[in-house]
């Protein structure tokens, strides 16, 4: 399966001052920038059709395409992306900047390999753990907001009781369901939004795509 989306930038100058940890870090860290937007009661036919869509999304196993993000003062960069459920994801951030995410099912792990500088978090505690989860269940008032429209389906998703106001939103294809793009907000409102194109399923992925140098990280962090 191969899909092309519409991208909004694969450029980028002076990005390696501008992809910092911190940067790199709102790929999975957002807050409560939409956790207002509508009563949890009124959601139930939203609910429904969010999980119809996470029930899709997640029968997807193993996925592998290319990315664009912006960042929130307009630095635009782009690179690979490499998903494995449960849990599992890698994205390479094409030349000039040195950072890496990846997530070998247990910790998340941000890192500059010009730098040697590495920042691990628990996976259990980002929103990426709702994204890479084998089976998504949007139960137990995760669903923030749905927003359905004829050309993209939008889920607001947040669990306090796993790492608070954090939230990540989604996009969808209405029809096909397929994931267009996520964006997550940090605790100045601030976006950053990752889309993705040239998607691929179904492939077999080495775990050593996932893998995390301990030693290093543990070393030199």
């Amino acid at each position: 399966m191969k899909k092309t989306i519409p991208v909004v930038s694969a450029r980028s100058t002076g990005l390696e001052s501008h992809m910092t940890r911190r940067g790199a870090l709102t790929l999975f860290s957002a807050t409560a920038a939409f956790a207002a937007m509508q009563p949890f009661a009124a959601l139930a036919q939203g609910d429904a059709t969010a999980q119809k869509i996470a029930n899709h999304f997640s029968s997807v196993k193993t996925m592998m395409g290319e990315f664009v993000q912006f960042g929130p003062r307009g630095e635009q960069t782009g690179g690979k992306f490499y998903i494995a459920r449960p849990g599992k994801l890698r994205f390479n951030y094409e030349d000039p900047s040195p950072m890496r995410v990846i997530s070998d099912g247990k910790n998340v792990v941000i890192g500059n390999n010009k730098l040697k500088t590495w920042d691990l978090y628990p996976l259990s505690k980002t929103p990426l753990s709702l994204l890479l989860a084998d089976k998504i269940d949007l139960n137990n008032q995760k669903v923030r907001d749905v927003k359905e429209e004829s050309d993209l389906t939008t889920i607001v998703l947040g669990d306090k009781s796993i790492f608070g106001d954090s939230t990540i939103t989604l996009m969808f294809d209405p029809k096909t369901f397929d994931l267009r793009q996520w964006t997550t907000t940090d605790a100045q409102n601030k976006d950053t939004t990752v889309m993705i194109f040239n998607v691929q399923t179904g492939m077999a992925l080495d775990d050593k795509v996932f893998a995390i140098n301990y030693e290093e990280v543990r070393g030199r962090g």
